[in-house]
């Protein structure tokens, strides 16, 4: 078994453990309890979104005192790590830290467990889910299959739908599409062909993809809403909405344009009052279109619900029904690829100038748009049964402010690094930026280098 590292905490770094609320994220253990049943919260932990244990914490829940009581010694826990170990080696799936403190008696176990690519089993052999503060046994084949659709295991867009053939087979969506892409063959062997109609009946994929009215087929699982309230709350109601929702219909190929076209122009008739007066908001039109393509191709369309745009006075929020699929999490979500509906995601790439023409970059170019545009960087969240992206109407700080932040935590920054950092392309215009900053007396050149490797940093 590997080595684990020991980290020594602050006596205010124990204080805020000790002070922190269990919940989805984080759970708190005596080193009494036993391995075998710690790895149900490691197994619900791993089937959600992830989440940190701790080992070696006491709770007097009468008296809602918590007391640090850790392990005697790194020995003293081998019968948990030989456990953690068994589920989820050691620099693969889990990250292991014993926690000490100054006057604490002995070595509190710190688990990291990342949300996992596959389903992951407790030593009893059953499956556990985290919802809130709880792990929930997924004891039942529908929780499994729900489970098995979260991990990307399965998708429901391979299911089959009980309607006639004809309904992708002559449509005017395939009629169109064959011409444009496939001329040379017939609708049905073609669809055949890409499995999205089996045993005569059309998948769900097939379904949003070729049906002219996939929302008669699947109610309520491939719709668009767009809401307008005239309010920046942190909810939208009935008194703040400017007119009835708008629905957006049709094939995912034509509504994903559709949608990005009425959120435009619904985005252009907004007014903001400002000390200048009412000014427009404007927010890059790459970024909604990504998002919204994103939304449409990445659903969970086993879901009865429809995608959700709501335009607010200082926002814009895109809400689409489903969990983040398989290992895909808000913090690796810019990085790392995982396609629920492949199906989906693939043939919509064979449309003409198709909405994701740049497979797996997306939300990476709705990042760049607002950058461009010198406004926040999308927010993305889990937020309940949804994927909610926010674009913001804020600012980005100035390349000023960025840079003497970055000062509050780093001794020295270079001309590359304060380009990372503010978003800002070109060498010579980050180089006046920090020379303005040194003759304002904000910066200061670090002693000893030049103008060949000039670093800079707070002025002493």
């Amino acid at each position: 078994m590997a080595s684990v590292e020991t980290a020594r905490l602050s006596e205010t770094e124990v204080q805020k453990l000790l002070a922190c609320s269990e919940g989805h994220f984080l759970d708190l253990k005596s080193r009494e309890i036993k391995p075998s049943k710690l790895s149900r919260t490691m197994s619900a932990f791993a089937n959600a979104e992830g989440g940190e244990l701790f080992i070696g914490i006491i709770e007097d829940k009468l008296q809602g005192l918590r007391t640090w009581d850790g392990f005697q010694d790194e020995e003293a826990a081998n019968g948990h790590l030989q456990v953690f170990d068994e589920l989820f080696p050691l620099g693969a799936d889990s990250m292991i830290t014993f926690l000490s403190a100054d006057g604490l008696p002995g070595l509190v176990l710190k688990v990291e467990i990342p949300k996992s690519r596959e389903i992951k089993r407790a030593s009893d052999g059953k499956v556990y889910a985290r919802r809130g503060a709880q792990n929930l046994p997924s004891d039942t084949e529908d929780r499994l299959e729900i489970l098995r659709r979260d991990k990307g295991l399965s998708s429901f867009e391979t299911e089959t739908v009980n309607c006639d053939p004809s309904t992708i087979t002559n449509s005017e969506a395939i009629i169109a599409f064959m011409l444009d892409v496939v001329p040379t063959s017939e609708p049905e062997p073609w669809l055949k062909k890409q499995q999205v109609l089996i045993a005569e009946k059309p998948t769900v994929a097939g379904v949003v993809l070729f049906a002219d009215e996939p929302q008669a087929v699947l109610p309520k699982r491939c719709g668009i809403k767009v809401y307008r309230y005239k309010s920046t709350d942190i909810e939208g109601t009935r008194d703040t909405l400017d007119f009835n929702p708008i629905s957006v219909e049709g094939c995912a190929y034509d509504q994903i344009q559709q949608a990005v076209d009425e959120v435009t122009d619904i985005i252009e008739s907004v007014r903001i009052r400002t000390p200048d007066g009412l000014l427009s908001v404007t927010y890059p039109v790459e970024a909604i279109h990504e998002i919204v393509t994103n939304a449409v191709l990445h659903r969970d369309y086993s879901i009865a619900d429809d995608i959700h745009v709501k335009i607010f006075d200082n926002r814009v929020e895109i809400l689409s029904p489903g969990t983040l699929p398989g290992h895909i999490t808000t913090e690796n979500i810019l990085d790392e690829r995982f396609a629920r509906n492949g199906v989906i995601v693939r043939l919509i790439n064979k449309f003409p100038n198709p909405p994701n023409k740049d497979v797996g970059e997306g939300l990476n170019t709705a990042f760049q748009a607002m950058r461009k545009m010198k406004l926040k960087d999308p927010v993305i969240l889990q937020d309940g049964g949804y994927v909610k992206v926010t674009l913001k109407h804020e600012a980005l700080a100035s390349p000023e402010e960025m840079i003497l932040e970055y000062l509050e935590t780093h001794e020295r920054i270079v001309n590359r690094q304060a380009r990372d950092i503010s978003f800002i392309g070109s060498e010579n215009k980050m180089k006046t930026i920090l020379q303005r900053m040194v003759k304002q007396g904000l910066i200061q050149l670090v002693p000893g280098t030049t103008r060949y490797n000039a670093a800079y940093q707070k002025t002493k």
